[in-house]
Order: C-alpha cells, then structure tokens, then sequence
C-alpha cells in the first residue's frame, strides 16, 4: 500500500521513514492564511485549535488529491496540521527570530498544548474515495532554567523559526523540553498511532505501508 504524504515538512518525511513507511512527497499548495480567514468569515468567530488543523489537513489532503503527477494516485494520502497553543493563544510557525523569541520568553518554564491533524483519503488511479480525520493533543511542558545565551544560541540556529510553537522535541529543540503527556510523534507533526487507527478505519492493515529496508 503506497502513502502520499500531502506536506513538505522534513520532520513529518522522517518520522514516516523511522517507522519504515518511504511516502510519495506531493506539495498540496494550499492558502491556508486565505482559507483560515474565509471559514472564521463564514462562521463569524475564530476556529478552535481542534477544527483549525482538521481544517488544514484535509485543505491540503484534497488540494493534493487533484495534483497532476506522472501517474494517478493509487493508495492513501495523508495531509496534516499542527498548532501550538498557550493561554487560550494558537502559535503556527514564528517565521522571524523576534517572533520566536517572543515566543520562548512565554512558554519557557510552563506547559501548552500541541494539536495535530490528519486526514486520511483512499485513491484509487486518480479518484479519490473514502476519507477519514482525527485530531491528536499532547501538553508540552518547557524547561524552567532555559537562559538567554541558551535562548540567543538556539534562535540563532534557525530552527525555530519554521516549526509550530518554534520547538522541536526530535532535534535541537528537544534538550528543553522537559516532560511530554501524549503521543511523542504528535509534537513532532504526525501522530502514528492515530494514523494506524485511521489506516485501520479505511480497512488496511498498517504493515502493509512498509516499505523502506529493514521494515520487511
């Protein structure tokens, strides 16, 4: 069974890979600043974090669904989504290491909260079919003696700047994460044992998707 994986993020490829799934990489091309503004438009409120990422990943599962590639989908497609949010405020990507800093200098020494969403669609030479969702929460608690220099040091990687929350907990990012409640691979962008219970839930067998050496 081949997975296409709707997102061009490295951490979502190499989670894929360290559970020994190679995905087929489609950039889903969404306007999500565009799509977010029209939908909190149409329902005359802000999204909560839960209906935000559900939103966005299935957003770029679709957008990746119509893609014109050298031969029609045959497989699952996956799209996801992460939010990071802390005081009730949703957190994507800083873009800027003022941002990021911003960022830290609030959640350094307390706890937020990671969501990540799935969606799932079943393609058959090109057609999509069935489709399924879910979304995934893990609390994320931040070291508390986290300093400036350690701070300044890791802004200045550039890691931060493109990550949701401007953490990592499977890189540089991960020596100042203290304590994880949830599934681990939530954080890192893509839940995996949400997404086996989706693959389940369209009546495919998870190992059937491995396909890097060593997984067989």
């Amino acid at each position: 069974m081949r997975l296409y994986l709707a997102s061009t993020s490295p951490a979502r490829l190499a989670l894929l890979r360290a559970a020994g799934i190679e995905p087929v990489l489609i950039n889903p091309e969404v306007d999500e600043a565009r799509l977010v503004a029209e939908t909190e438009a149409a329902v005359g409120s802000a999204l909560e974090p839960r209906v935000l990422v559900e939103l966005l990943a299935r957003a770029k599962a679709e957008a990746a669904a119509s893609a014109r590639l050298d031969e029609p989908l045959t497989g699952l497609l996956l799209g996801g989504d992460s939010v990071f949010v802390l005081d009730g405020v949703i957190y994507g990507k800083p873009h800027t290491a003022d941002a990021a800093r911003e960022r830290w200098e609030r959640q350094r020494g307390r706890t937020g909260t990671l969501y990540s969403g799935h969606w799932l669609i079943e393609v058959a030479d090109g057609r999509p079919g069935r489709a399924i969702g879910a979304v995934a929460v893990a609390e994320v608690t931040f070291a508390d003696d986290l300093d400036d220099a350690e701070l300044d040091a890791y802004i200045a990687t550039g890691e931060p700047l493109f990550v949701a929350g401007a953490f990592t907990i499977d890189s540089l990012g991960a020596p100042f994460i203290t304590s994880i409640v949830g599934d681990p691979s939530t954080v890192v962008g893509l839940s995996l044992p949400t997404l086996r219970r989706l693959v389940r839930a369209l009546g495919h067998e998870w190992p059937t998707l491995w396909n890097r050496p060593g997984a067989l």
